[in-house]
């Protein structure tokens, strides 16, 4: 735990530090995100965050490098220099969009060329599980296809969640927390080998989104744009295929318990799934493109019901710190009846949704606290007017 501590910290201070330096950089070369009718901030805000995040990807797997811990993760696959090389690519896919906006077809394009490389390396699905059911080897043919389709569907998920400041990240930091508890449980019984890359990935990955945070959150000073979400959305996907699509055996007989590991990420990460499912349809219904951009995602729709930008992030950290407690109590207690006070507290943040007295807030009223709560971008006193 002690060598995770020390990646996690590496990653989340590098990130901390870079980040108003970024910040910097994007104002100068002009990365600011303008505030428009379908956007909820009210100052203009620079974005290319996600380049302190991969700085802070680097430094941390230097880092590991020169720990013995995590000697067999580097020393018996190809597996690390993957990831790299992923992360470097869908992070320049995103730093085009976020400079100048790219066609969705050609984003898309380069995060399948990402995914192509993380699955080139190594990292790719051996086994698909399916819910009530039993699980299907993949042929590698298939394997890398699945891991490709994997790969972009988690990239977007994080991508669309990312319409409130602080909204992904700590989404993301909980899920990544989540996700590493599981994975050091499984170590633990032996059901992951010591070699697996994911427990690293998944620790630093955490750590760039607590690095971040106090940048991020409300009223944000910095976005981490297209680059950082697509990135955090590749390293949990890597993740997340090296744990759930890696072992044959499952780690459970409760009744209670999770169905099978690859199912595990669908359920952790259900806010942004969820998301993402709504906004295909939705779309979908309205014969519209899925790049277009919209205010019906769940974060939207909890503004106009009167919660406040900080509320409805509570609102969603909560739904997802539920979800990810769900999935890992069973896990640590071998005891079903556990998850009952999750299913309570559950109950609760959904009455609180939909039944706390600001719900019937008014929309203009929302616009005064954010307004109140912003430091407003500084503006020229207007002219004096002429003397006749």
């Amino acid at each position: 735990m002690l060598a995770y501590g020390i990646v996690f910290g590496v990653a989340a201070l590098v990130t901390f530090l870079l980040t108003p330096l970024v910040w910097r950089i994007s104002i100068r070369i002009g990365a600011v995100v303008i505030p428009d009718e379908r956007r909820i901030h009210l100052r203009p805000t620079p974005t290319l965050g996600g380049a302190a995040m991969l700085v802070a990807l680097f430094a941390a797997l230097g880092v590991a490098w020169f720990l013995p811990q995590f000697r067999p993760v580097f020393e018996s696959s190809s597996e690390p220099l993957g990831v790299v090389l992923a992360a470097s690519v869908i992070f320049a896919v995103g730093f085009l969009d976020d400079l100048r906006e790219v066609s969705a077809p050609a984003k898309v394009a380069g995060q399948v060329l990402a995914a192509s490389v993380l699955g080139l390396a190594g990292v790719t699905m051996f086994y698909f599980r399916v819910p009530f059911a039993d699980f299907f080897v993949l042929s590698p043919d298939l394997g890398f296809l699945v891991t490709v389709i994997w790969v972009v569907a988690m990239a977007n998920a994080v991508n669309l969640i990312d319409g409130l400041d602080g909204l992904a990240t700590g989404v993301v930091a909980i899920a990544a927390g989540a996700i590493f508890l599981y994975a050091y449980r499984l170590s633990d019984v032996g059901l992951l080998s010591p070699d697996n890359v994911a427990p690293l990935v998944v620790a630093i990955t955490c750590g760039l989104c607590v690095g971040f945070l106090p940048h991020n959150f409300h009223p944000a000073k910095v976005f981490m744009g297209d680059s950082g979400a697509l990135l955090l959305g590749l390293l949990l996907a890597a993740t997340t295929i090296s744990v759930g699509g890696r072992t044959a055996d499952q780690f459970s007989g409760q009744t209670f318990f999770f169905f099978a590991p690859l199912i595990i990420p669908f359920v952790i990460l259900g806010v942004p799934f969820v998301d993402t499912a709504l906004a295909i349809i939705r779309r979908a219904r309205r014969r519209t493109a899925l790049s277009q951009a919209d205010k019906e995602h769940l974060h939207h729709r909890l503004m106009r019901q009167g919660h406040g930008p900080r509320r409805s992030v509570f609102i969603l950290w909560a739904w997802t710190a539920i979800l990810s407690g769900v999935v890992l109590l069973p896990t640590y207690t071998n005891q079903g009846n556990a998850v009952v006070p999750f299913a309570v507290f559950g109950l609760a943040i959904i009455l609180y949704t939909l039944f706390h007295p600001g719900v019937h807030q008014t929309a203009q009223e929302v616009v005064e606290e954010e307004e109140e709560d912003l430091l407003v971008w500084p503006t020229p006193d207007p002219p004096a007017p002429a003397r006749p």
